[in-house]
């Protein structure tokens, strides 16, 4: 599974990328865009940033969106796949988003990602969607994380921010999981510490045997 730090470019996460290759990512939204520099090395998914715009009530930016698609064109790095405009906690505003956002979202060529909300079911879920994105509000996420991960092969998981979630998502084979909280500490800070232990013991399962041998 990998984890997507957001766009953090702290030197632990450059460290984590070369030691730990896939598990470790970057999740871009428009806004985040500006003050990020791609590398190669670290692989990265495109979010819209409704969600952001939701909780602080403000409308989705189309034109943000599109701008952050044409910028990501231009490079040489490609996303793994594109979150497709989502309405937050509304099952019929967001099936009308997919319908209006994916035809233009496909034109680039990239995986799309389609963001279930609360009420949704598996049948919900677009034949062109290549991966689910499982957002909604936080009680119906977690208590529908189950029924998406035995649906889907491709299951990314939004908001995940304390060690017992990435764990859980770890055990449902969740390909992926973002969250913006684990890097508000220095280096040296409990969150950190956590995805240390967390990549080695799903890295090396039997790391603790051989310690003891």
């Amino acid at each position: 599974m990998m984890l997507m730090a957001a766009n953090r470019s702290a030197a632990i996460v450059h460290y984590w990328a070369g030691k730990y290759p896939g598990r470790i990512g970057w999740i871009i939204g428009p806004r985040a865009l500006p003050k990020t520099k791609l590398r190669p090395w670290i692989p990265y998914a495109l979010d819209n940033d409704a969600f952001g715009a939701w909780t602080e009530g403000k409308p989705f930016d189309e034109n943000q969106w599109l701008e952050l698609l044409s910028k990501i064109k231009k490079s040489r790095t490609p996303p793994l796949w594109a979150l497709v405009p989502d309405v937050v906690a509304d099952r019929k505003a967001t099936l009308e988003s997919w319908r209006k956002y994916s035809p233009i979202a496909a034109e680039y060529g990239w995986p799309l990602a389609f963001a279930v909300q609360d009420g949704m079911t598996p049948d919900d879920v677009p034949n062109n969607a290549t991966l689910v994105f499982i957002g909604g509000t936080t009680h119906w996420k977690w208590t529908n994380l189950p029924l998406f991960s035995r649906h889907f092969p491709r299951v990314h998981v939004g908001r995940v921010n304390h060690i017992r979630r990435l764990w859980t998502c770890e055990e449902f084979g969740v390909e992926s999981v973002d969250g913006t909280g684990w890097f508000r500490e220095t280096e040296e800070g409990k969150k950190i510490g956590e995805i240390e232990t967390w990549l080695e013991k799903t890295t090396n399962p039997n790391l603790e045997l051989f310690r003891t041998l």
